[in-house]
Formats: structure tokens, C-alpha cells, sequence
């Protein structure tokens, strides 16, 4: 069959991959330890559940405005002022079906055929292809280990070139646990302000899930403000990935141009989640930060695992709920039958000998690592680094 030249741009997201193969395998009964997700491994708080049920009992039921509910655009607003000391009017926020969903309407909405996306490596899987479907150019700038993968004003200024368009980055980042200081933000900001015609994507899914002290935004620079668009969501801070629910806030001319966009593809986000988000942003933070201390525990420990495997190196996350280890060391070993070309191998291989699943550095623009999640119990992560630790050393 003949299908769409456009499926020929972008690639399938590994994470969703290892994920199905891990599926797969557990299907066949074995145990697989995953250690790919993407998501808390912790319910949903009561209180936005409860908020969730009183939706269904009043009957929030019907097709809700595309840019999403005013109250709820009214409460990121809320959010944004009490979190973040921004301020924000409604008409700057356009709800939608994840944080993913706002990434592919801001792209789709600003982003030509030809145009350049800079993006510092390691990157979320999805921005590169998002850029590829707008028929842009993604420019992947490799950061270095040393400054915990962060993107230098050095390095931003010369990866500028009259095609730049756009800026996308995340902090804290996934995969590498990276947060950006207010110092670090400012020294990027300062080169933006001298190119007023690139917007910048800053995406702070991972807001609340911060090792460091308190989050800081590049958007609190008023001279680069119009250019930012914030994107966030409830997935991780609230332990909502399956509620489905993101948000930007941007300049107007932003907000209405992806609200156009959404009205053709989803329209807008589910009312049920809507109502529960409404309570998610301006209820108590408390299970948000018992979640994240548990995480930061989690971390300690995991850090301490990887201390105890031989050549790999690893900068410790600020954020988020990855390691990502520069795994190279075993690159060109074998058990004998299998021999490790890459990190894609790598991961197969612990997938198929260790039964823990990860996922490749190469969908993140970092060849040399893997990504591994401590989104799961204390007792499965150490598990799951036992076998991790045998099957690496059967490799010689």
C-alpha cells in the first residue's frame, strides 16, 4: 500500500519502542524491569481524582472551547504569577491534549520549510521530528558532559545563522536531568535580545521534579519575554499522563496561531480533564513534593549503582527521573556471540540478556548514552542494576 511520503521524514520515538518490546516480552512471561519510562510511577493525588469524578456528576460532558475552559486558562495563569512570578492573561494560553500536542501546534504554527530549529543535545526524542514534519532543519548542537550538558551563550551564538528560527530546549531537560540557574538563562537570554526574530520554546514539563532549589524560567527576562513560549503540563508534577493535558503560554499572535491550528486537528482537550486541572494548579503542592523527594532518594541510590559499574560515566540529574551514562567503554565488546557496536546495541542486548528495558542515547542526540529511568520501586531499580551489572560483565 502507498502511504504518505511524509511518514519517511521521522522516526518512530524509541521510548515508545522499547516500551512495546518490553510488552512483548512480558507477554511471553518474562520479567522484564522497566527502566524506559517516561512517567511517575505514583497515583494520581485524591484530590484531583475527586475533581475528576464531580466533573462526570456535573455532566462536563460536551465539546470544550478550542484554546480550553476561561477558569482553567484563568488558573494557569494563577499558576504561572504564584510559581513563577509571571504575568499572564488568559488569551496568552491555549490548552491542548498534552504537553506534545502544544510542541506540535507552536512548530506547525512558526516553523517554514528551510527554517533552522536549534536544539542543544541531548534533546527529548520527539523535538527533532516535530521540526522534520514542519519540513524544518534541526540543528543539534553537542553539549558537553562537563557542563551537565548545557547549552553555553558561546555555543548558542554560533549555531545562529540567518535561517534560525526557533530555540528548543527543556529544563529541567529529559534525558539528562540538566537545570538551567537563572545565571546560565540570563547569558542565553542576552544573545536572544540581539536576535529578536527567534522565538524560543522553553519546555518545563518537569517544573516540580527539581533536586536544586527553585525553578527559574527564561521567559523572566523582560527583554526576550514576546519571544518565549512556555510549554508545560500535568504528566509529571501531578502523576497525570494518561489525563492527556498540556498548555503554553506565549505571545498572543503565538496563542491564537496554534489555537487555529488545534481547531483542525483535536479541537479541544477533554472537559473531564479540564475540571480536574483547574484543582491540579491551584490546590495544595504537597503530593507534588512528596513525590519529588522520593524521586531525589531514588536518585541517590542510583547514583551510587552506577558508581559501581565499571566505565560508565554519569553526570548527576538535577531534575527530572533519568541517568544518563556515557556508556562508550563497552562499545566493541562481546559475549561471545553478541558484539556491542553501539548504544543501540547495548540496549538490546540488556533488554534481551538482563530483561531491563532502557532506551538508546541516539534518540536523544547522545550516541555514547543511554537512558535509564528511576520512575519505578527502589526494590525493582536495584533489581534491575544486579542484572545489569552481571550482563555487563559477561562482556569482554
Amino acid at each position: 500500500m502507498k502511504l504518505s511520503s511524509l511518514l519517511d521524514r521521522f522516526a518512530e520515538p524509541e521510548t515508545l519502542k522499547m516500551a512495546k518490546l518490553g510488552r512483548e516480552l512480558r507477554a511471553k512471561g518474562i520479567d522484564v524491569i522497566d527502566l524506559s519510562l517516561g512517567e511517575p510511577d505514583f497515583d494520581t493525588p485524591q484530590h484531583i481524582k475527586d475533581a475528576a469524578k464531580k466533573a462526570i456528576d456535573d455532566n462536563f460532558s460536551h465539546y470544550t472551547p478550542v484554546a480550553g475552559y476561561l477558569d482553567l486558562r484563568e488558573a494557569v495563569c494563577t499558576k504561572l504569577k504564584r510559581d513563577n512570578n509571571l504575568d499572564y492573561k488568559p488569551e496568552n494560553i491555549v490548552i491542548s491534549t498534552g504537553a506534545k500536542q502544544s510542541l506540535a501546534n507552536i512548530i506547525l504554527a512558526v516553523v517554514d520549510a528551510g527554517d533552522e530549529v536549534i536544539i542543544p543535545a541531548p534533546f527529548w526524542v520527539t523535538y527533532s521530528e516535530l521540526v522534520k514534519i514542519a519540513g524544518g532543519v534541526p540543528v543539534i548542537v553537542e553539549t558537553k558532559i562537563e557542563n551537565k550538558y548545557k547549552m553555553t551563550a558561546a555555543e548558542l551564538q554560533a549555531s545562529i545563522t540567518p535561517k534560525s528560527k526557533l530555540f528548543l530546549f527543556s529544563s529541567p531537560c529529559n534525558p539528562s536531568g540538566s537545570f538551567y540557574s537563572k545565571e546560565e538563562l540570563k547569558a542565553l537570554a542576552d544573545v536572544f535580545a540581539t536576535h529578536p526574530d527567534i522565538l524560543i520554546i522553553s519546555d518545563e514539563i518537569y517544573e516540580y521534579i527539581n533536586f536544586v532549589g527553585a525553578h527559574e524560567s527564561i521567559a523572566q527576562f523582560d527583554a526576550i519575554k514576546d519571544q518565549v513560549i512556555i510549554v508545560n503540563g500535568l504528566s509529571k508534577g501531578f502523576a497525570m499522563t494518561g489525563y492527556r493535558l498540556g498548555y503554553i503560554a506565549a505571545h498572543t499572535d503565538v496563542a491564537k496561531a496554534c489555537e487555529k491550528i488545534q481547531g483542525q486537528f483535536t479541537s479541544g482537550a477533554n472537559a473531564v480533564t479540564q475540571r480536574a486541572a483547574i484543582v491540579a494548579l491551584t490546590a495544595d503542592l504537597k503530593p507534588t513534593f512528596e513525590m519529588t523527594k522520593e524521586f531525589e532518594r531514588r536518585r541517590a541510590r542510583v547514583l551510587q549503582l552506577i558508581e559501581e559499574i565499571p566505565g560508565w560515566t554519569c553526570a548527576a540529574p538535577d531534575g527530572a527521573f533519568y541517568v544518563f551514562p556515557n556508556v562508550s567503554s563497552y562499545f566493541g565488546k562481546s559475549n561471545g556471540t553478541e558484539t556491542i557496536n553501539n548504544a543501540d546495541d547495548l540496549c538490546m542486548y540488556l533488554l534481551n540478556t538482563a530483561h531491563v528495558s532502557t532506551v538508546t542515547g541516539r534518540a536523544f542526540g547522545t550516541p555514547n548514552c543511554i537512558r535509564l529511568s528511576f520512575a519505578n520501586s527502589l526494590e525493582k531499580i536495584e533489581e534491575a542494576y544486579k542484572r545489569i551489572k552481571k550482563a555487563l560483565g559477561e562482556l569482554k
